[in-house]
């Protein structure tokens, strides 16, 4: 269903409309609830379960808030879905591992060895902070960022076989994933450096403070990341790297929380284009557009045009949870698996060194063909991320909460961030298996309108993602945000982490949602902490 986006107010008619709602120092609380439940609330303001049938009712205080199972699913389910939780706190070893086959298969090169350390208790991950007097941090175990990379090879806005189907260009040697991590011997120089990847990643901050109308301020960080020791140089030159060239162009990827995935795949194309807007035709500002993405579950079945919408990653990068999944199994961790049965550096030569010098045979597949991670394995593991479920809101009877539901709809939040939609029905398919029936005909609120938006150069990373630019990026679903820092206390915001807290990762906002950030900021400080009180208790 389309949400008709609302004309913006001015930052004077904001202030007016939510004063009447929660200001008012001499107004008694009942006077305020009379004013408040005068307004024409909007539809979406007491909603609680926010993803149907599929919704967690009673993990929303709880340090696991983002771990349930959906409770619609039947007793096979649930047990698939649980054999795949314990898959994703699988921590892969090197290969060979002779006394524990199924474990085996870890790089050669990776950024982590489980799915738990990037998406940590199902939530994000934890953003890295600097001890007292600390200027750089090298990444290691405890990271959940890597950085994507790829060569700047301009735009490209028509996915077909002449241009390779949009896909990145990847940097020769390296591929399109900086792998920072390493096992023993992976390097030709392994004994001053054990366990380095394909580089060293050191990551700083770059610090600003923002300050509003009423004298009060907040301070946000930027991370910067640098790159040393990379395999291919050389003794005479250390910038002669492929990844230290001019046209490569990093983005760095934070972990995010992967429950409702299997709701956000059953949203019909038709339903998600129907909100594109690509020359804001109703000149709101707003020009959300959908990517179009290399599709290898189409490329494998022999699909003549290989593309599909995408729908998951910061930017809409991938089409199907299957393919975000084991796609990140075998990019993030190295680990094969039938979808990608190649290994993540398979023909470069830092892997065919490794393989010379170990005499592993570590090249994905075993005598027989098979993968590190089997059908079953791969299977079970998506599924647990299809399935797991949406927790409900809180305190949606409080009065900021109210009138903050209000303002975000005011200041045209909704603009993006779409509140609703309803789930497809009928025979479906999800990553090219048949869709639960838990998932289907569900009237979900994931706060999103699954499309690419500009918001600007302070958050660009001026990377191309297929048909995605530099400056775009997919609209954050905000289904379960205000549990984030109860599921982990350090886990920051945006792609990059780099906000702590939802108000940081407003004021990074701009381009389309410069306006909106405007009026936010004009606000009064009990309007502001209204709306943030709102998204709070989504």
């Amino acid at each position: 269903m389309k949400i008709l986006r609302r004309a913006k107010w001015s930052n004077l008619a904001i202030i007016i409309a939510s004063s009447i709602i929660v200001s008012g120092c001499n107004s008694s609380s009942s006077d305020k609830k009379e004013e408040t439940q005068s307004k024409a609330q909007v539809a979406y303001t007491h909603i609680s379960q926010l993803g149907g049938d599929a919704t967690a009712v009673s993990a929303s205080d709880s340090g696991h808030g983002f771990s349930t199972p959906m409770p619609n699913l039947t007793t096979e389910q649930l047990t698939k879905h649980l054999a795949g939780d314990a898959h994703f706190e699988t921590a892969f070893t090197t290969a060979p591992n002779s006394e524990h086959p199924e474990l085996d298969g870890l790089g050669p090169v990776f950024n982590n060895q489980d799915c738990n350390s990037c998406h940590q208790r199902d939530g994000r991950s934890s953003t890295i902070t600097l001890a007292q007097g600390q200027e750089r941090v090298l990444l290691g175990s405890e990271a959940g960022i890597f950085l994507r990379m790829s060569i700047d090879d301009g735009e490209c806005s028509n996915p077909s076989a002449d241009n390779n189907y949009c896909k990145n260009a990847g940097v020769d040697g390296f591929g399109t994933q900086l792998f920072h991590r390493g096992v023993l011997k992976a390097r030709d120089d392994w004994q001053e450096n054990p366990f380095i990847g394909q580089a060293d990643v050191y990551l700083a901050y770059e610090y600003s403070t923002v300050e509003y109308a009423d004298g009060s301020s907040v301070e946000l960080k930027k991370p910067i990341f640098s790159i040393e020791q990379p395999y291919d140089v050389s003794a005479e030159n250390r910038l002669d790297s492929a990844i230290l060239q001019a046209d490569v162009r990093y983005s760095p990827r934070n972990g995010m929380p992967v429950f409702g995935l299997g709701l956000l795949e059953l949203i019909s194309d038709a339903d998600i284009l129907a909100n594109a807007d690509e020359n804001d035709s109703n000149s709101d500002g707003i020009s959300g557009r959908p990517n179009w993405v290399f599709d290898p579950i189409k490329a494998q079945s022999n699909d003549p045009v290989p593309v599909s919408l995408g729908r998951f990653g910061w930017k809409a990068s991938t089409p199907s949870v299957r393919v975000q999944s084991l796609g990140a199994l075998r990019g993030d961790m190295g680990v094969t698996n039938p979808l990608f049965p190649d290994e993540s550096i398979a023909n470069t030569p830092l892997h065919e060194s490794y393989l010379t010098r170990t005499n592993f045979v570590d090249t994905g597949v075993d005598e027989q063909g098979n993968t590190e991670a089997s059908q079953e394995f791969s299977d079970e593991v998506v599924f647990y991320a299809e399935t797991l479920a949406v927790p409900a809101r809180r305190n949606i009877e409080n009065e900021s909460v109210i009138a903050g539901a209000q303002l975000f709809d005011q200041v045209n939040c909704t603009g993006c961030h779409q509140p609703d939609f309803t789930t497809a029905k009928g025979e479906l398919l999800v990553g090219g298996l048949p869709a639960p029936d838990g998932l289907k005909g569900q009237k979900i609120y994931p706060f999103t309108d699954m499309l690419l938006h500009d918001l600007g150069e302070g958050l660009a990373d001026n990377r191309r993602d297929f048909t995605a630019t530099g400056v775009e990026w997919k609209t954050r679903p905000l289904w379960g945000i205000g549990l984030t820092k109860t599921v982990n206390p350090a886990a920051g915001f945006l792609h990059d982490g780099r906000a702590a807290t939802v108000e940081e990762a407003i004021l990074w906002h701009g381009g389309e949602a410069q306006q909106s950030k405007a009026d936010f900021m004009a606000m009064t400080p009990a309007d502001r902490q209204a709306l943030l009180d709102f998204v709070m208790s989504l």
